[in-house]
């Protein structure tokens, strides 16, 4: 069974609301429990976990205009050991900020870039508050992530 690994940094409501919506997608029962979604923190993700994945999500807040620390530490903990060998896989990301999400965007582009990872979904990256749109979006992230893992 294709596996799916979610990374994410949610220290408020807020972003594990958009985590839950996420997650709702790719654990979607149309996928009939073809992929198996496996969440990890980014403190405690470590190389086996991005090698045994098949597809990644990850999940941050905008912080001071750059990805969560807990996010680049999971990045920091990995990328050498892992590029190579997870090429090409797909992933996407959600990114949340309260006014500005620049320097995560960019973050998340360069190291992605440089791990070699392919995206399969248009990431999903607002400010301000959540609405239903914003969640209806972040389902549909999780659930094509998982779908493109799953065929």
């Amino acid at each position: 069974m294709p596996r799916l690994l979610v990374v994410h940094h949610t220290p408020t409501d807020n972003l594990v609301t958009i985590a839950d919506a996420v997650l709702a997608g790719a654990s979607h029962p149309d996928l009939d429990g073809g992929v198996d979604v496996r969440v990890v923190s980014p403190l405690d993700a470590g190389v086996d976990d991005v090698l045994a994945a098949d597809g990644y999500l990850l999940g941050t807040p905008a912080n001071f205009g750059y990805i969560s620390g807990a996010l680049k530490h999971f990045f920091d903990t990995v990328y050498d050991h892992v590029r190579e060998e997870t090429a090409k896989r797909p992933f996407s990301y959600w990114i949340h900020g309260g006014y500005d999400t620049t320097g995560a965007e960019r973050a998340m582009q360069q190291i992605t870039t440089g791990l070699g990872w392919s995206l399969v979904a248009e990431p999903l990256v607002f400010t301000g508050e959540i609405t239903p749109e914003h969640l209806e979006a972040a389902t549909e992230l999780g659930g094509t992530v998982a779908a493109t893992i799953a065929s």
